[in-house]
């Protein structure tokens, strides 16, 4: 899955900035020659992955705020209805509603242990297992949008060497008078990939760090609230 979509948005934003680079761009833009489209794939991919991110993120948190159903589901358990907490669980979705409810199946199946110690273990080691499978989830494109930060900057200075070359070029011309609208434009071409660059590596690291940011909040949130729901079935355990 994550990699027929970046694979596919790879497709569809090369496809996109070679039309806008044609079509829509001004002439000075077009001056920074072929690396411009490249500059406007890896911008296209940010924009795709930061859109993928949120939708992702929204879906993770579930149907309802997160707090309320935390506190309806401690409830059910407070009550003694574990499958009302299932029930709870299952309809509520998302990755904080996944790890719970394989915790509370986990419970249901070892309620009649006598030993509640070790019951408590297995319910703990199911939340864990559950965690690791949700987590890669909620991290997902993160690298990818990082990488697509790197590369942006470096093909930016890519661009930016070149258009030096062809500018000392233009100057290296025998005679000693340089050609102005080919050093003009060599110019360019060197700083329109360097602001290029600069732009695509702007919008991904920042990207980046909001997302990871957001990936550790809701990580520590799942942990908090697992923990929870684990203290309630070890008291509801203590006194049943």
């Amino acid at each position: 899955m994550k990699g027929s979509f970046l694979s596919i948005s790879i497709v569809i934003a090369a496809i996109i900035s070679t039309f806008i680079f044609i079509y829509l761009l001004p002439q000075f833009v077009k001056d920074g020659g072929p690396l411009v489209i490249a500059l406007i794939t890896l911008a296209i991919l940010i924009v795709a992955l930061i859109v993928e991110r949120m939708l992702s993120l929204k879906k993770a948190q579930g149907r309802e705020a997160m707090a309320t159903y935390l506190r309806k589901v401690q409830q059910a358990i407070h009550n003694g209805d574990v499958d009302g907490a299932i029930q709870l669980s299952d309809k509520q979705r998302g990755s904080l509603a996944a790890v719970i409810a394989s915790g509370l199946r986990r419970y249901k199946e070892l309620e009649n242990i006598p030993d509640r110690k070790a019951a408590m273990d297995e319910v703990k080691q199911a939340i864990e297992e559950a965690t690791l499978l949700e987590v890669p989830v909620l991290e997902r494109n993160l690298v990818a949008m990082s990488t697509i930060a790197s590369i942006g900057t470096m093909v930016g200075l890519l661009g930016t060497t070149i258009g030096m070359i062809r500018a000392f070029a233009a100057l290296a011309t025998q005679g000693g008078a340089p050609d102005p609208a080919e050093l003009s434009l060599a110019i360019s071409e060197a700083l329109i990939n360097t602001a290029g660059g600069i732009a695509v590596g702007i919008a991904g690291i920042v990207a980046y760090n909001f997302f990871t940011t957001k990936v550790d909040g809701f990580t520590y949130m799942i942990d908090e609230a697992s923990q929870s729901i684990v203290d309630a079935l070890a008291r509801r355990r203590a006194v049943s």
